[in-house]
Order: structure tokens, then sequence, then C-alpha cells
């Protein structure tokens, strides 16, 4: 169990902690010197029953609060600390609002300094400690009276700490590793070691992880928990892991970074949340407010987008979307706190629902329906209601990352909600089962209209046809869409043409003609068409004439237009695309160039060129600069080759 003590500045926290375990966490000379808590100090102590208990004492002073935020993130239990002689003050209540935005309910109180006044005032402070948590989070907690200088009261306080320890129980280890890094250091002969508390799952000796969000990979070298060398670090334990790998010289570790597993590194500069305003702001919460925002034991600025009118009055909450200046690791669930401009007051607080948020449309009804799938209690409702509403599919990696899944988790979840996996590049798409075939259904309708309005034609290409559909739809879903009904043969792909199995194209004898000896021509020079002017010639017809019927029998399927002045029979653009294909097979990680591509095909530059970018509209290939891809089969495209 963690436990992090809150409350005004000497009031007493570290000496408590101290009559507690033993250990002073004023381990700073600077601390020592100005008698108060700069860092966040750590303690741990077995309180009996093997029940092991991890002290975070953070500091009081309003200076040190950013500190004393990263300490009280991912805690089991709050001990307010208040003293006797003060009562409640300022920082007491800062404190508490700010456990209260965190959600943290489950706490105790120490009334300390017991033995500088009368029990007369311990009875009024009671009262007033009572009246203070009233209405929040941590109302009802009970309240210990204890000395840390006599130890009065402190037996009775560590049994109610022991037995809150076997409430807590352990935590569940379900989910990613994930530990929110609050100090880093190097030391001699052992090197780097990064300490933080463990949001969720567990990493053990060995394992392969993530510096997040700046992505490098290190690997655990050593683990301690709790103060002591161990072979695990889990959910609710305070660690200090020793890391090691070769991207590790040049990284600059941050209080704020995370140490993940791989699946859950996923750093992002805006997410969605619902926050509450503290009731007792003066004025309303404003769209676009500057803030300084801390979640785990990351701090930065950022603006808040009010996604549902202009403001937030005190006291009331509201789901916004936060933009960040800088990247932060997040996952849905994490708690956070927004303070104001100059960091000088706690203005809000909440949970983060969707860390994906979109940078356009974050206030639209569809989005809105998203957060409220999003906020429900666990991932297979959320994902049900998702599919409900998102007619071109949910990216289902994007999903388990929110969530926190890990990849036996995600797996199980898939099998559990209905629906059909796509794959696209980009990761696998869900989409209901329902949609899925409606939408196959369109497509076919889609075509059989064509074929009833253009019976000359032998049918749409892709994006024609994409075009048609009644509704909207995603290029790698509809892609799939195509392989499954050409699988099925319910579709034929003739060249980059598609058409029902059954439909032959009526044509006019006179257009069958020209369109013979054009092919004859484009098949004499394969690889190499003339240009549409070279062509007219050849055949003795007139270029303008020649231009419209070539236009037209490309929009047929008959022949394909690869740029306005140079057209190609399907079979030669389906073997230049099996050509791309080999080439980026053999080329490094895939990626290929215009030359490698000329080279091969040894058509020239220009052709290749043009050739290349026909690719790229088409879908063959994926252009970034001066490099290609493949990015979907030649057999997809255009077609299984006719040998």
């Amino acid at each position: 169990m963690i436990v992090a003590t809150a409350g005004h500045v000497d009031h007493g926290k570290t000496v408590l902690i101290k009559a507690l375990t033993g250990v002073d966490t004023d381990r700073l000379p600077e601390e020592k010197a100005r008698g108060l808590s700069i860092q966040l100090g750590f303690a741990y102590h077995d309180l009996g029953g093997d029940q092991v208990v991890g002290f975070i004492d953070v500091p009081g002073h309003e200076r040190f609060i950013r500190n004393m935020l990263s300490g009280v993130a991912g805690i089991d239990l709050a001990l307010l600390v208040v003293a006797a002689d003060d009562g409640p003050m300022p920082q007491t209540e800062e404190h508490l609002a700010i456990l209260d935005l965190l959600g943290v309910s489950n706490g105790r109180v120490a009334l300390t300094k017991i033995d500088r006044v009368t029990p007369d005032r311990v009875s009024e402070v009671a009262l007033q400690i009572e009246a203070l948590l009233a209405g929040t989070s941590l109302e009802g907690s009970p309240v210990y009276p204890v000395s840390g200088q006599t130890g009065e009261g402190i037996p009775q306080l560590r049994d109610a700490l022991r037995e809150a320890a076997v409430e807590v129980g352990g935590r569940s280890l379900g989910g990613n590793f994930r530990l929110a890094i609050d100090r880093s250091f190097v030391l001699d002969g052992i090197g780097r070691v990064v300490t933080g508390t463990v949001f969720s799952g567990e990493a053990a000796l060995g394992d392969n992880l993530i510096l997040s969000p700046k992505g490098v990979e290190v690997r655990v070298r050593g683990i301690h928990a709790l103060n002591q060398e161990a072979k695990l670090a889990r959910a609710g334990e305070r660690c200090a892991i020793n890391i090691t790998g070769s991207g590790l010289r040049n990284a600059e570790i941050s209080r704020g970074d995370w140490l993940v597993a791989p699946a859950a590194h996923g750093p992002v500069d805006r997410l969605d949340a619902r926050i509450r305003v503290v009731a007792t702001e003066p004025n309303a919460f404003k769209h676009w407010t500057p803030v300084h925002v801390h979640l785990g034991a990351a701090h930065g600025s950022a603006r808040v987008a009010v996604l549902d009118g202009r403001s937030i009055k005190p006291g009331e909450t509201a789901l916004v979307q936060i933009v960040l200046d800088d990247e932060i690791g997040a996952a849905r669930g994490d708690r956070l706190i927004l303070r104001d401009q100059s960091a000088r007051r706690t203005v809000a607080g909440g949970e983060v629902i969707d860390p994906y948020s979109p940078r356009r449309g974050r206030a639209r009804p569809d989005r809105l329906a998203t957060l409220t799938a999003m906020e429900r209690e666990d991932p297979a409702s959320a994902l049900r209601d998702l599919l409900l509403n998102a007619p071109d599919g949910i990216d289902l990696g994007q999903f388990a990352r929110a969530w926190n899944l890990t990849p036996n988790e995600t797996s199980a979840l898939f099998e559990q909600v209905p629906m059909v996996v796509i794959e696209s590049s980009s990761g696998p798409i869900g989409l209901r089962g329902v949609r899925w075939e409606d939408l196959r259904s369109q497509i076919v309708d889609t075509v059989r209209n064509w074929h009833r309005d253009k019976p000359e034609s032998l049918g749409p290409n892709e994006q024609q046809l994409r075009r048609g559909l009644p509704e909207k739809v995603s290029p790698w879903v509809f892609s799939t869409a195509i392989s499954a009904l050409l699988q099925a043969n319910e579709l034929v792909r003739d060249g980059v043409v598609l058409h029902l199995p059954d439909h032959i194209p009526q044509r006019d004898e006179a257009e069958i003609a020209l369109l013979r000896r054009v092919k004859d021509l484009l098949d004499e020079n394969g690889f190499k068409p003339p240009v549409v002017r070279s062509l007219a010639e050849a055949l003795g017809i007139d270029h303008g004439e020649l231009a419209v019927f070539l236009k037209r029998a490309a929009q047929k399927g008959f022949v394909v237009k690869v740029t306005d002045n140079r057209f190609f029979l399907p079979e030669v653009v389906r073997e230049l695309a099996l050509m791309a294909e080999e080439v980026a097979t053999g080329a490094p990680e895939g990626v290929f160039t215009v030359a490698n591509f000329r080279d091969r095909s040894a058509i020239g530059r220009n052709i290749a060129i043009d050739v290349l970018e026909y690719f790229d509209r088409t879908g063959l290939t994926h252009r970034t600069g001066n490099n290609r891809r493949i990015r979907k089969p030649a057999s997809e495209v255009f077609g299984p080759s006719e040998s």
C-alpha cells in the first residue's frame, strides 16, 4: 500500500512518518537547513502481518505544490495531517481539494502536536476537520490525535494503517506496465536508476521497456520495490529500477517521463477529459483558458477547450479537450490537476477519458457520443457502444492503448465483442457485422446501378465506385470489402475496372473496330506506348477525336489513362505493377526510387515518373519525398496476372 501525507507546511508530516517508521525523509541538506520538505521523501515500513507500507512525505509549502502533486498520483491512501495548535490552514484546504479532485476516497487524518495543546483544543480542531472534510471524497475519514514527539496515539494510528493495508489488498496487475518517473540519477558501478510509482501492470528483470514519451528502448537490469531488492515491479509499489540501453547515453530523462511496456507507448499532445472546477473559484472557467497540467509526475502548460458551451461554473463538471504544449504519456482513467496560468492555485481536476483526441471536430455530436462511450466502466461496454456509432469502424490498436490493455487482454476483448476485424496499414479496424454486410451490399448495388446506367461500360474503377456509394467509407475499409467481394466472386476485376461476373458491355461495331486498331498499336509498343498525337497520326484520324475516344475507352476499362496524353493496355499496367512490387521486395526495408523502377522496367525516366504517380493515385504505392513503398499488392489493385 502506498500512503501519501498531505497538509500545511510545518504541521509535522515528516516527524509523524519518522515516529511511524523510524525513517527521516528529510534527506536533502537544503531540507535540513530550512526545516521543510522540498523534494518527495520516502519511507518503507512493515506494520506487522507482512503489511509493508510505502510512505510518501510530500512538501506542504505552496511553492512546492508541484512536487506534492507528483506524490499523490497513484496512491492507495491519503494521510491528511493537521496540527492541533494551528488547525486547518490554507495549504490544508488546497491539499484536500487536490485529493478530492483526484478522487482519493480512502483516507485517515492525523491530528498532530497534541502535546502542545489542551484536550479541549484537540476536540475543537477535530470538529473543524470534520466540517472541512464534509462534501469531499474524504468525508467521514477517522481522526487520530497523535504526537510525533511523545509517541502518544502513534500505536493506534499504526494499527489503523495496518488494517487499511489489509482492506486495500494487492492492486490488480492488469494493464501494461507504467511507472511515473519522479527521479533519475546515476550510481557508480550500477548505472542509470529511475524511481517512481507503478500505476499498472508489472515488469520483471530482463524485460524490454520504453522511456516515454521520448521512445528510447531500455532493458531492466535491477529492481528495488518498497526499498528491497526484488524480481518484479508491480502496480501500487514504489520502485527504483536500474535500466540499461544503447539510447540512454543521449537521452535526457525528466521528472514526468514514463517507463512503460512497449504496448503502452503512445505519447499525445492533446487529450479529452472530464473535469470539475473547484467550488471556491470566484469566476467561471472559460473556454481556451491557459493552465498548468499535472498528470502522474508530469507537469506542463496547456490550454483547455470546453466542449459543451463556453464556460464551466464553479463546482460543476464538463467535458474538455486539453491541448498541451509538449507531449506526455496518458491513459484512460489517469487523474489530472489543473492549476492557473501563474501556477499559484488549483482551479480544476478530473480524469482522462480519451488520450487520443482529434485535432478537428472535437465538439461535434459524433465525437461527444464517442466520449460518452469511453466513459463506460469497462472496455467491452465502451467498444460495443463505439461500434454502434462508427460506420467507418474503430481503430482497435488506438482503443487498446487508450485503455492500456496488454496484448493478451486485447485479444480476449476482441473475442468477447462481436465484430469484423479488418487489417490496415495502421493496425486493425473493428466494424459491426451488420455494417460490414451492408457495405458489401452497397458496393454490389452501386456496381449494378453503374451497369444499368452505362451498359456500354465495362464498369467503374475503385475511385469511381467509392465516390458512388451512398455513405462515406474509409479507404482501408472499402479496399478490404472489395477484396472480400472479389474472393467471393461477387465482383470481378479487369485491370483497374470492377464489374459483376455476368456483365457484358454493349458496344457498336465502329467502336469495336477502332478499339481493336488502338490496342494493336499499343501492344506493338509494349511498355512505351506513344502519346495521343502520335497514335492519331498512325491511325490516320483526328487528334481531338481520338483523345475523346480514348478517355471514353478508359472510363469503360478497355485502356488505362496514366496521363492525359498517354494510355496503356490494362495487362501492361498490371505487368509494370508487378515489376514495382519486385523492385520493392529487393530494396532495403521495401523502399525504392524512380531510378530503381526505371532501371527494372527500361521505360525511361519520364514515363517511369508518370507510371509511378499513377500507382500512387491507385493505391499501389505510397510516396514519401523521393521514395516509395508498396501499399497494397498488385493483384489487389489490378487483378491477378493472366499468366
